[in-house]
């Protein structure tokens, strides 16, 4: 039988491995992008080590390509054109941990509006379980 130390010690390293692995991973992504081309000004930098695991034979084509563009998209209620930054498609991606094949597709209005009809639902649905187990 091992010892509560010596198996922490077996964790900490496996742990270390994996690191080192991701961070091999990034440097290697971040040498795909040859020196000679210019990054756009309204780019962003993609780090895959930050990017939740996707389960795919190939990257998305911003990890191949190096960084985030300014995509558009038409709204699903509205129908307006808007534009999803490159910074928030970095946030989305990196720091929400969003699925890398999805993609904006509402509006920051009705995003809101969408969250605010959710909350409202939610509270008159609570309301009637409240009402019935007095």
């Amino acid at each position: 039988m091992k010892s509560n130390k010596r198996r922490r010690a077996e964790i900490m390293a496996k742990r270390d491995v994996r690191r080192e692995r991701a961070q091999r991973e990034a440097e290697r992504t971040a040498r795909r992008i040859p020196e000679s081309i210019q990054i756009p000004s309204e780019a962003a930098v993609v780090n895959p080590a930050n990017l939740a695991p996707y389960n795919s034979y190939g990257d998305p084509e911003f990890v191949q390509r190096g960084y985030y563009l300014n995509r558009e998209f038409t709204c699903r209620d509205c129908g307006v054109v808007e534009v999803w930054r490159a910074t928030q498609q970095k946030w989305w991606y990196e720091v929400a941990q969003g699925d890398v094949n999805s993609t904006a597709v509402r509006c920051r209005k009705c995003r809101r509006r969408e969250r605010d009809r959710r909350n409202a639902a939610r509270r008159v649905h609570l309301a009637g379980l409240a009402k019935k187990r007095t």
